[in-house]
């Protein structure tokens, strides 16, 4: 809770809620269009479903010692930070699925867990190896 560090930033903090906020109506369009691939497309890929309560949880909301509005923060928090979770483990495991090659190095650039066992970008000797099926 950071911002409690910065009580001279009130308004700012309360000018910048509603994008906060408004973040919402985008994040449950993602949440069922996300669901609806993950339940389809999964089954029809024959890949176990990623267990939507390892990553959505909504808790905090119960701790007495928080006030109202740091509740429903929680809540919030809790919920989109979940969801995008959710959203990243199941677009990584179609990326296991669908491709299996690490992208170039950038400097800087993170490297998704699921990319270990990835054939390594540009060398085409591995990628025939791991995957002698995909030769054309």
């Amino acid at each position: 809770m950071n911002y409690r560090l910065y009580p001279n930033r009130f308004v700012r903090h309360v000018l910048s809620m509603p994008f906060i906020y408004w973040m919402i109506m985008p994040s449950i369009f993602l949440d069922l269009s996300i669901e609806i691939y993950h339940r389809i497309g999964f089954k029809l890929y024959g890949l176990p479903y990623v267990e939507r309560g390892k990553y959505i949880r909504i808790d905090r909301h119960k701790l007495e010692y928080l006030n109202t509005v740091q509740k429903i923060n929680c809540m919030y928090c809790g919920y989109v930070n979940g969801l995008f979770a959710y959203a990243v483990e199941i677009a990584g495991e179609t990326e296991k699925y669908w491709c299996g090659i690490q992208h170039a190095r950038m400097k800087g650039m993170h490297i998704p867990e699921h990319h270990e066992g990835f054939a390594e970008y540009g060398n085409e000797e591995e990628y025939q190896n791991k995957y002698p099926e995909a030769k054309a």
